[in-house]
């Protein structure tokens, strides 16, 4: 932890005041990734009795779901399909996405019956959680999934308030979600 400047006072201070001009108790990650249902973002807290700066990554129930029911219909289909690595969707000239071949068409009728089934029987079941890891390399890493709708500003403040405060409660049930029409 001495070389981790997460844990440094000046990089806390300078976060202080980035968090004091945002008006929050945050400040967003820059990243493609963030969505309604996803933000990663810093906040201060305290780890092991010392000041740290926590990189944080919020996500909704939903999200971990969804993304646990295709990396497990994934590993079916590559047990099917042992040339299976990914399915590449390429665009021509205008943009458009070129037609599959037979393979890749097949592979991806079969991934998404594996998705549906996996959904109906509600295999993938997840429930409310905080993961702390020590380990990264700037700061405290921290993963966490609520049930909540959408990732707001307020959904953040308040988890930060709560985990700060000691007083997180965390939802012990165990979901499953069907997937959204398009």
């Amino acid at each position: 932890m001495q070389d981790n400047l997460g844990f440094d006072s000046k990089e806390i201070q300078k976060l202080k005041e980035e968090i004091a001009k945002a008006g929050k108790n945050f400040v967003v990650i820059d990243s493609d990734d963030n969505n309604e249902e996803f933000r990663n973002f810093y906040f201060i807290g305290v780890f092991n009795g010392k000041e740290a700066i926590y990189d944080a990554a919020l996500y909704t129930l939903r999200m971990q779901h969804n993304s646990e029911v295709f990396d497990l219909a994934q590993h079916k289909v590559a047990q099917k399909f042992p040339q299976f690595k990914a399915i590449d969707y390429e665009e021509d000239e205008n943009g458009d996405i070129t037609p599959l071949d037979d393979l890749d068409e097949e592979i991806g009728l079969y991934l998404t019956e594996v998705m549906d089934e996996l959904e109906e029987e509600e295999t993938v079941k997840v429930q409310e959680h905080v993961d702390i890891d020590e380990n990264i390399d700037f700061g405290i890493g921290l993963d966490a999934g609520l049930n909540v709708e959408e990732i707001t500003d307020e959904v953040i403040q308040k988890f930060i308030n709560d985990f700060n405060e000691e007083t997180l409660k965390l939802d012990t049930t165990l979901y499953s979600f069907q997937f959204e029409e398009a």
